[in-house]
Formats: C-alpha cells, structure tokens, sequence
C-alpha cells in the first residue's frame, strides 16, 4: 500500500485538481465580485453548515469512531466538478456553480485541515500523529491549489492543447475515482457489507438533509430558482476523490475511507432525482 498511498495517490490527486484547472479562467473568480450574495451563501453553506450538520448527525448516531470520521472527511471535502455539470442539466446556475467550486477547493487547504484535526480529537483523541494544521495546509497546497493553477495558466497560454485534452483529462480523473473507489472496497472486503450499511445510511441522511437546508435558505437569501438549484446541487455533490485521498494519505485507508465512498455513490443517484425534477419544472 505504500507507493500506492506515498506516490500514486497524491500524483493523481494532483492530476484530478490539474484537469479542474483547465475548465476555470479568471472570469470564475471575478463573478464573486459581481454577484457576492449568491456566492457567499453557497460558500457559507458548504464551508459551514454542511460540516456542522454531519458533526450533529455523528453525534447522534451510534459508529465506529473511524466511520465518523470518515463523514467529517467527506464533509469538509469541497465540491466535485461534477456539480458544475449537474447544474447545467437543472439549468441552474452554472456560472455560480463553478465559481463555488473553484473558490471552496482553494479554501479547502486551510478548511479541511481546521475540520478534520478537530474531527480526530474529538472523536478518536490525541494528536494527529505529528500532523500539524500548517502541515497539512501545505500539503493540499502542493497537491490541490498548486495543480489547479498549473491548470489555469495552460488554459490561459496553451488553448489549442487545452481544448484537445480537456475531455480526455475528465475521463482519465473518473478513471482515477473508479481505481481508488475500488481500492478502498477491496482493502475492507471482509466488512464491506456491514459498514457500508452503516455508513451508507449516515451518508444518505447527511446528503438528503443537507440538499433540502441549502434549498431552503438559498430560497430566502439567493436571487432566484437558477441559483437555489445551483446552491443545492453545489452542497449535494462533494469532490469524493479527494476525500478519499485524504482518508488514504493520513489514516492509510480502512474505516475512514468508506463514508466517502457510500457518499459518492449515493450522491449522484440524488442529484439525478433532483436534476430530474427541476428539468420536469422547466417543461
């Protein structure tokens, strides 16, 4: 597991944060500027409410203390590209969408450390190995902000490569997802079915409730419906990969991993039923 964890991992990661890159320019960033109310309830929902929720729902419900864990990770992970795609189908904002992605993943380098080392002590103790927050900040600096700039700026001075390899470096991440996903299946194969029930209900409640607030108060806060379902779609889907790469890189897989991996398939087959009903409502 070692060169899969130490190398593979962070390598695809990095290639997976590289590929989002390549979809932003700066104009992502500048629309925060002119529509700062959407952006920042979506921001505020994501960044705050989704990790709070999920602490409550852990608090509540009876798991292995590396379960619960796992479901801070997936909480504190920013959100997938997919959800830009997503929004798209709703006809949602997407514009908004991928704003919110592109500005919480680079905030996830100091957010996720704040939640995750939180996470542990509360729910396993003691320190985190010699794991500092500034350690881990850097760390996703290197294998997230770092990639994603790398990303932008080949968009911005290589458009003929970019246009050609775009497409393909999606396909190449979901490939990436499919490995790790399987990965982590196969390492708890002897448990899979009893903590993925476990940890696939959590992940199904966490998804649902949080979907159903971010609608809610974006209905009172956002500007309109276009936003509300990019709002909500931004809040459902969370970047599973890296949230499975975090659990990979700290805790070498085991417990932690699962509830990302429940989360990332339950996640899609609820955006979907969402996405459906919001085109439904268009019609």
């Amino acid at each position: 597991m070692g060169i899969i964890t130490e190398v593979i991992l962070p390598l695809g990661l990095a290639f997976i944060m590289f590929s989002l890159g390549l979809g932003l320019t700066t104009a992502d960033f500048s629309r925060i500027v002119k529509a700062p109310k959407d952006f920042l309830v979506g921001a505020i929902l994501q960044i705050i409410m989704l990790p709070l929720v999920a602490f409550a729902l852990i608090s509540l419900w009876h798991m292995p203390p590396e379960l619960a864990l796992g479901v801070m990770i997936i909480a504190a992970a920013p959100g997938g590209v997919t959800s830009n795609i997503l929004t798209a189908f709703a006809r949602g904002d997407v514009a908004l969408s991928i704003s919110l992605t592109a500005v919480v993943s680079l905030l996830s380098v100091v957010t996720i450390p704040l939640i995750v080392i939180f996470a542990h002590e509360v729910l396993i103790g003691g320190q985190l190995g010699k794991v500092s927050v500034l350690e881990m900040a850097l760390s996703l600096f290197l294998i997230v902000t770092v990639p994603v700039v790398i990303g932008m700026l080949t968009r911005k001075f290589a458009e003929n490569f970019t246009s050609r390899f775009h497409k393909r470096a999606q396909s190449i991440s979901g490939i990436f997802f499919l490995f790790i996903l399987a990965g982590a299946i196969l390492k708890e194969r002897s448990n899979v079915i009893a903590y993925f029930a476990q940890a696939g209900l959590v992940t199904l409640t966490l998804n649902l409730i949080m979907m159903f607030i971010a609608y809610m108060i974006a209905m009172v806060f956002s500007s309109g419906l276009k936003q509300r379902i990019a709002i909500s779609i931004e809040c459902g889907l969370q970047n599973g990969t890296l949230a499975i790469g975090i659990s990979a890189l700290l805790f070498g897989g085991g417990l932690t991993i699962i509830p990302a991996a429940t989360y990332s398939l339950i996640m899609f087959v609820t955006s979907l039923l969402f996405v459906g009903y919001f085109r439904r409502l268009h019609h």
